[in-house]
């Protein structure tokens, strides 16, 4: 079975549709032109598969735009950080490289808390949805379920927490071995570890439900312990 590729939510079946789908946003935008919030969600969603992501993010990337880069005649995406700093941001080079050893077992633990993360935005809707809309954590607008995710908060994010659960526990990734789910190798194959990440996560995740477009452009908030408006996952 061919591998599928997935980039956050969405799920291409081949990579060239991975890749015809980032060169048609592109190409859909004039040099100097900020992406729209879909749009610049892509992006930052296929900047979260990137070895160096940290790097590249910086303080934090606050928009994204079209560059023009000048020895190659080319348009290319161009990553704005916080500082005003900006990098240029390849989407063939990226679906193109192989997954590191990280990327394969940070993708396996989001699957194994993929349904508490669910559980949480479930429980929010319950409690606050009016006439199927719940305010922004973050902005304060009402927004629909589809138009919402679960962002996990400074100093804890997703990222975070894997790197210090594999230090924690002394893992070498290059061991790890996974199940393949639809032809995609994204679950772990150790059921021991994998509660185990489980529980390591929900005791240190702070999650808000926030705007799709703001999850990933955050990094640069104050490392600020736990606050009351905070979710926390619910264990029975």
């Amino acid at each position: 079975m061919r591998e599928k590729i997935k980039i956050g939510k969405r799920e291409f079946a081949t990579k060239n549709n991975a890749l015809n789908h980032y060169k048609t946003i592109l190409n859909s935008y004039k040099v100097g032109e900020l992406l729209n919030d879909s749009d610049f969600e892509d992006v930052l969603e296929l900047l979260e598969t990137h070895p160096d992501k940290k790097e590249m993010m910086g303080l934090g990337i606050i928009k994204v735009r079209i560059a023009k880069i000048q020895h190659y005649n080319t348009k290319s995406f161009e990553l704005v950080r916080l500082d005003g700093s900006a990098v240029f941001f390849s989407y063939i080079q990226r679906i193109n490289a192989p997954k590191t050893n990280f990327t394969k077992f940070s993708e396996a633990c989001r699957r194994t808390i993929q349904e508490d993360i669910r559980n949480v935005k479930c429980a929010y809707f319950k409690e606050f949805s009016k006439k199927g809309k719940v305010k922004c954590q973050e902005t304060g607008d009402l927004v629909r379920w589809e138009d919402l995710t679960v962002d996990h908060r400074q100093p804890n994010t997703f990222s975070v927490i894997v790197d210090r659960f594999i230090e924690l526990n002394n893992l070498h990734l290059e061991n790890i071995e996974y199940i393949e789910v639809d032809g995609d190798v994204n679950e772990l194959a150790d059921s021991e570890l994998k509660e185990k990440f489980r529980q390591y996560h929900n005791e240190k995740a702070n999650l808000r439900i926030v705007r799709k477009n703001l999850n990933l452009g955050r990094s640069f908030q104050a490392r600020v312990s736990r606050q009351k408006k905070d979710l926390i996952v619910k264990t029975n």
